[in-house]
């Protein structure tokens, strides 16, 4: 049964981590949509265009999981949304996957998904909501999956090749194919060294 994937995009959004997992779980066989928050066309933080597939609405319901970009702006347009909380609550109570990485996990944090769970964030970026959270626990570790919440984490653009792969793993999609095609597992044991 093919899986469906969301990615939220919001202006000021970090590319790379918007685009990343929307390209690995497309060549792994994932529905994946681009879904802007307000618009079709979204300007990335770093001046990249970005054309959404669709606007945000009561679809994101429908979606195996949903993943949010950071980049600062982009995170803080999501973190404020009132319709996307709303949304992603009503996800979190029916038990479906939610992601973030970087600066979007500040939005999780508004939206009370992070209360008593795991998860990481971008180095320092947990200073601008830890106040807001009630028995959470920040890992250094790339990527976090913490299944009672249904939250998978991660922490920057650099991490944003396992953030990808962490997805699919969780969504029952086997990896391997496209870590070797990609060269991730070259990548991987190089890092050893």
């Amino acid at each position: 049964m093919t899986k469906h994937a969301a990615v939220m995009i919001a202006p000021g959004c970090e590319e790379i981590e918007a685009l990343t997992p929307v390209d690995v779980l497309r060549r792994l066989g994932v529905d994946v949509d681009m879904v802007g928050l307000f618009d079709l066309d979204v300007m990335g933080a770093h001046g990249i265009q970005l054309k959404c597939d669709q606007v945000m609405s009561d679809h994101l319901l429908d979606y195996d999981i949903v993943i949010f970009p950071g980049g600062s702006k982009g995170a803080e347009n999501l973190r404020d949304s009132d319709e996307l909380m709303h949304l992603i609550q009503q996800r979190n109570a029916q038990g479906k996957w939610n992601a973030a990485m970087c600066a979007g996990p500040m939005a999780l944090a508004r939206f009370g998904l992070l209360d008593h769970h795991r998860y990481t964030c971008f180095p320092g970026v947990e200073k601008k909501f830890e106040d807001q959270l009630e028995g959470a626990t920040r890992l250094d570790d790339i990527v976090v999956v913490d299944e009672d919440g249904k939250i998978i984490t991660s922490r920057g653009p650099a991490t944003a090749m396992a953030y990808a792969f962490k997805i699919a793993e969780i969504l029952g999609v086997d990896p391997e194919v496209q870590k070797e095609a990609m060269q991730y597992n070259y990548l991987k044991t190089q890092m050893r060294k």
